[in-house]
């Protein structure tokens, strides 16, 4: 039987083939972070900074086009998170190094290794959960929206600098560099909820108004790139705490040890007690 069927009452497996059009996007993702890292090398770091966007939209394309052309693999998988490695793990933390975190000595390359490290543990423990979780919700921040935070800031000092509306430089942020660094390594590895948006069907019909608020978020981001950018992922930053916060308040969160936020979820707990 091939590898990509399942057998009855067993679970089912991923495909052993490997695939051209789902695994281009992965390599065209992993070139944008080797190139924000060579870039970022060669003292540019805007360049450096809107590489690890693009490799974020790219990120988003694979797994739909593997979905799409029903081309989902086992290699396609592994792959994938070995690029998310280079691209939303050690690219960031050496633009943010470089850029920033350079004068703090110890302080700043440690910052940058805590990145790396939440990076790293973040898409194993993504990995080894898949068909766990609730698809609905990311457990911990997601590593492109962490590089996100760390690449925008980046993004939007140099541009402001560019523009002369502010004269001050990476090294001048060194703490805020830090501080923003260890907050998005920290909580890549943590246990707080983050909206996936996975259950939006984009084949519904909607309502007009929708597609002038898709209208509009474009126009938005189309004015000022860095700074919207930067906005918007610095609210998903924080997002999931407000969220892991209201749901403490129900009761719904103890001490490290929540109550189920599905049926499924449930019967797992049952199932190992």
């Amino acid at each position: 039987m091939p590898d990509d069927r399942r057998g009855e009452g067993l679970a089912p497996r991923r495909s052993r083939r490997i695939y051209l059009l789902p695994n281009a996007f992965t390599t065209a993702s992993l070139f944008c972070g080797f190139y924000a890292i060579v870039q970022a090398m060669n003292v540019r770091f805007e360049a450096a900074a809107i590489a690890i966007f693009i490799a974020m939209v790219l990120d988003s394309l694979d797994g739909r086009v593997a979905r799409m052309t029903n081309t989902q693999s086992a290699f396609g998988e592994q792959y994938d998170s070995l690029s998310d490695m280079v691209s939303f793990g050690a690219a960031p933390a050496l633009i943010i190094y470089e850029w920033s975190l350079r004068g703090l000595g110890k302080w700043g390359w440690l910052a940058a290794f805590v990145y790396v490290a939440g990076a790293a543990l973040r898409l194993a423990r993504f990995n080894t959960n898949i068909g766990v979780v609730d698809k609905r919700f990311f457990q911990g921040l997601p590593s492109p929206a962490a590089a996100a935070l760390v690449a925008g800031l980046v993004w939007i000092v140099t541009d402001l600098r560019a523009t002369k509306w502010i004269s001050v430089s990476g090294e001048d942020l060194a703490w805020l560099s830090f501080v923003l660094t260890v907050y998005a390594g920290i909580t890549m590895v943590s246990n707080v909820p983050f909206y996936s948006f996975k259950d939006i069907d984009l084949k519904k019909s909607v309502p007009f108004i929708f597609v002038i608020g898709v209208v509009m978020l474009f126009v938005l981001v189309s004015s000022d790139p860095p700074s919207v950018l930067f906005a918007l992922f610095l609210l998903y930053g924080v997002s999931g705490w407000l969220l892991w916060l209201w749901r403490w308040r129900r009761g719904e969160v103890h001490f490290g040890r929540r109550r189920p936020w599905n049926d499924a979820e449930a019967l797992d707990e049952d199932d190992e007690d």
